[in-house]
């Protein structure tokens, strides 16, 4: 059953308006193809969305195709045309019959397209007739997007050659039209991944992470009639410090025409100016009601040639929002309006199994956005896919940011100097016709380092082109580009499989983000594409383990933000595609693989805390200074009274743990919090007289006093902390001490936010660094077995003081300072000198020290209080999976995370399972 749609109110009520309206601007004279349409069946695809059927063999994708340049007057040709594979384009088939019979505008690979196979040259054929109303003005035959080389003829005579398989083009036929019928002839030459081409992932040899490809025409075919004189193009770029919208009207065959350009907000007009074509207009916009995720409002156009010659009218609309990047908190941050917001989204490829590249209907280019922003996500990254424009229409209207990628050339050969010429003038093309879509906020001309070169002179190309938005000049260049990184462009991207993570930090002049992480899979037979070879980064047994790893490894994204500078972060991805099977959605797009309530729930978290608002209840924590020249000191308690030092990884045990604290609940108030000092549990920071203290419950105000509001950074990062019981009163340092204080201007903003960071003691619990211990089961039944290896493998066996002295030594470690962490622990074989318990396809082992950053990472455990609770018992985290323990489970250990997608994952006695106790050593 196809899952429903989330709702969520404010932007449904805004997608029902806005749509009606561009309904009302463009009034579309549609026309039904050839006679022989009504005899048309597209094949069936090897998996059918729910919109399969409702596409219209005679008038498909009939929504006015360019929402941001819209005419009254127009005449769709998608349809059913005749079709014929070619051996070249040297003979066009003028006045002849073809065999087969296509629906334009779905890809000939596509099976709505009725052909559903590859042609490397081909040819395209119908008739039309010119609207009489159109007589007296020139008429413009349009093409949304023709993979690759295109060649048209009208009534014989050669119009145009196109190359390039993303943009838009236009030719003026009026010369070659004839009254009555005329004959509409497209050549199309396809030689996908055989030529030096932008191509993204479509392959000819496709399976794995390469996909069916989608050629000939695959947008949508449409005339219009025109003045001799027309706009070509609208350039908004919003200029809030001057309370204005900077417009540029890009036109054709003008000869003294003007500009008359009018802002209009729900019809009433705002601003209006004029001015020349090709050159800046300035509209004034006063109190511009600004354009964000949370908030997608956009303002109409209306554009006007004027003079004579003129009468060219067209709408458009622009949202009114500024990109940037800021220092905030000592880290480099993108901004949206000047605050910083942490871009969450999904690595959108935009394939469809019945219809390809091509959306069957407008209904569902809309789905896959409506569900990304119903996940609470704010962002979509284009992967190496340009998009019809309706597709950037939707995500303008509902509040998604875009990273629009350009599709890579081949993969795995140096590009040739054709190559290089082809992609450059795609890739202009591909900004030029984008400037005015409000959602975009990242160009990004590689990825990965597929048919990558000259990646900092292409960056700072693009960044000449449109200097309004950040250029990411390779995303991936961590994991698959083996070339130097130029540090050009505003951004470093790594990618980091499962993750999420980065192996890079912000620097002063570019922002930190994880540009894919996730793959996780999870099989849904009956849902997916008919072929072998299926492909997730982790594989998860059911929804529930899919969701339970989802949120467990999105929730990271808290500590990265803060510790990291993380400012990003894509997952991996919407929908299943072709053989990948690591989608919310399956690929038929028709059911939900995890707990969508529970997915936006903890996007919502991540966002929160980017924002300042919510933090990681039952977590340890540090607050990090934000103030410019201190942002190395930390809050801490020194002899009870807070004041902040600067701490180090080099800093005493007892300083770290004195910067720990424990975010619990408020006590006074659930919906705010209290910090409870790490190495004095019942001990929670207060103020009193003002100044902030370490201390234990006195009672009386004490809980208002020992409970504090997170609002958002008052510096534009990070998180202020209001006192609850002193409203106007936030926690902020000055000359190294603590205290409550209501804004007194100066650097009161950077000295009352803080940074909410990784721990700088991540262990809640303390175990004798130096010392020999074994761990005892505490299982009911089970407490004569203790933890050891044998064979390698950790499990758990019956010992004793009687026990042989090997099985005594296998069952005996040393504690030691954690390889990864040193706020943690590892634990090194006493037997087997240099080995150390590590976990490995979630099994606990012993295993030699590689010096790889994995081992010492897979090596390092936290120690946490019991999670079943006991005096002298303690709980092992694993510092790169939280939330997994260590957990017996058949006499076998693994690291094991209650309820999660393997059978030792079993909630059932998972607290006593993965609680030890810390037994002086058997051996």
């Amino acid at each position: 059953m196809h899952a429903p749609s989330p709702t969520v109110p404010a932007w449904r009520r805004l997608l029902a308006t806005t749509a009606a309206a561009l309904a009302a601007a463009t009034c579309a004279l549609t026309v039904t193809g050839p006679a022989e349409a009504a005899g048309f069946v597209p094949k069936t695809p090897p998996l059918s969305t729910p919109w399969t059927s409702q596409v219209s063999t005679t008038n498909p994708l009939p929504e006015y195709p360019r929402p941001q340049l819209t005419r009254p007057d127009w005449q769709s040709l998608n349809g059913v045309w005749q079709f014929a594979g070619a051996a070249d384009l040297g003979t066009p088939p003028v006045g002849r019959t073809l065999a087969e019979e296509v629906l334009v505008p779905y890809p000939i690979e596509s099976a709505l397209s009725g052909i559903m196979r590859h042609e490397t040259y081909m040819y395209y054929r119908r008739t039309f007739t010119v609207p009489d109303g159109w007589s007296g003005r020139r008429v413009q035959l349009n093409f949304g997007a023709v993979t690759w080389q295109s060649t048209v003829w009208v009534n014989g005579v050669a119009v145009g050659t196109h190359e390039g398989g993303y943009d838009r083009f236009s030719y003026d036929i009026t010369a070659a039209l004839w009254a009555g019928t005329n004959e509409l002839i497209v050549g199309v030459w396809a030689p996908v991944e055989t030529q030096d081409i932008p191509i993204g992932k479509q392959r000819l040899s496709r399976g794995g992470i390469w996909y069916t490809p989608s050629s000939g025409i695959w947008q949508t075919v449409w005339l219009e009639p025109t003045n001799p004189a027309r706009i070509t193009r609208l350039d908004p770029t919003p200029n809030l410090a001057a309370g204005a919208l900077d417009l540029v009207v890009q036109g054709t065959g003008i000869s003294g025409q003007a500009v008359s350009a009018q802002v209009l907000s729900g019809g009433t007009v705002v601003g209006s100016a004029t001015g020349a074509v090709g050159a800046p207009i300035r509209i004034p916009v006063p109190n511009a009601h600004l354009w964000t995720p949370d908030d997608p409002f956009l303002y109409d156009l209306r554009v006007a040639l004027t003079g004579t010659g003129g009468g060219d009218t067209v709408g458009g609309y622009v949202g009114m929002r500024v990109l940037g990047k800021a220092m905030l908190g000592g880290v480099l941050r993108p901004t949206l309006n000047g605050a910083f917001v942490y871009q969450l989204g999904t690595l959108d490829q935009g394939f469809w199994p019945d219809g390809l590249y091509t959306a069957p209907t407008d209904a569902a280019l809309r789905f896959d956005l409506e569900q990304q922003k119903a996940m609470g996500f704010n962002t979509v990254r284009k992967h190496i896919k340009v998009e019809p424009d309706r597709w950037f229409y939707w995500a303008d209207r509902l509040g998604l940011m875009v990273w629009q990628d350009m599709p890579a050339l081949p993969s795995g050969r140096e590009p040739s100097t054709a190559g290089r010429t082809r992609f450059e003038r795609e890739l202009r093309a591909m900004v030029d016709l984008h400037k005015g879509i409000t959602s975009i906020v990242q160009w990004v001309p590689f990825n990965e380092g597929w048919g990558e070169y000259d990646a900092g002179r292409i960056a700072d190309l693009v960044k000449s082109w449109d200097p309004t938005r950040m250029v990411n000049h390779n995303s991936g260049a961590n994991c698959c580009d083996s070339d130097p990184d130029p540090g050009n462009g505003d951004v470093i991207d790594d990618h980091m499989y499962v993750g999420p993570g980065i192996t890079r930090a912000p620097t002063a002049t570019r922002f930190a983000v994880n540009g894919e992480y996730g793959g996780l899979g999870l099989r849904m037979p009956g849902h997916e594409w008919p072929s072998s070879g299926k492909f997730a980064y982790e594989w998860l047994p059911d929804p529930t383990a899919l969701t339970d790893r989802y949120v467990q490894i999105t929730g990271r994204l808290v500590d990265l933000i803060s510790a990291n500078g993380l400012s990003g972060s894509i997952y991996t991805e919407p929908t299943d595609v072709e053989e990948e099977l690591n989608g919310f959605y399956t690929y038929d797009r028709r059911v939900a693989k995890m707990d969508l309530a529970r997915v936006r729930a903890v996007n919502l978290a991540v966002l929160g805390a980017a924002r300042g608002t919510t933090l990681p209840s039952g977590r340890l924590v540090s607050l990090r200074v934000t103030t410019p020249g201190y942002t190395d000191r930390y809050l801490r308690h020194a002899n009870g009274a807070a004041v902040t030092s600067v701490i180090t990884s080099g800093s005493s045990t007892v300083d770290r743990q004195d910067a720990t604290f424990w975010v619990r609940p408020g006590l006074s108030d659930p919906a705010c919090y209290s910090f409870e000092s790490r190495d004095f549990p019942g001990q929670y920071l207060r103020h009193r007289g003002l100044r902030v203290y370490k201390e234990a419950n006195d009672g009386g105000t004490y809980a208002g006093d020992a409970t504090f509001c997170t609002r958002p950074g008052r510096s534009g990062g990070g998180t202020s902390l209001e006192a609850a019981s002193l409203p106007g009163y936030f926690l902020r340092h000055r000359n190294a001490e603590v205290w409550m204080d209501p804004d007194t201007g100066g650097s009161f903003a950077d000295d009352a936010t803080w940074n909410v960071t990784t721990a700088w003691w991540r262990s809640g619990a303390d175990l004798p660094v130096g010392q020999n211990r074994s761990f005892r089961v505490t299982t009911p039944g089970y407490t004569d077995r203790y933890l050891r290896h044998r064979d390698g493998l950790a499990r758990t066996d019956v010992l004793s003081a009687g026990s042989p002295m090997l099985d005594r030594q296998d069952a005996t470690f040393t504690v030691r300072a954690g390889l990864a962490d040193n706020g943690c622990y590892s634990f090194e074989s006493v037997n087997f000198p240099g080995q150390y318990l590590r976990h490995s396809g979630y099994r606990l082992q012993k295993a030699a020290d590689d010096g790889s950053a994995l081992f010492r990472q897979d090596a390092t455990f936290c120690a946490q209080p019991p999670l079943n609770g006991g005096a002298g018992n303690v709980s092992l985290e694993s510092i790169n999976y939280p939330g997994y323990h260590w957990r017996h489970y058949a006499e076998a250990v693994y690291i094991a995370t209650s309820g999660g997608g393997n059978t030792w994952d079993a909630t059932a006695s998972y607290a006593a399972d993965a609680t030890w106790t810390n037994a002086p050593p058997l051996a």
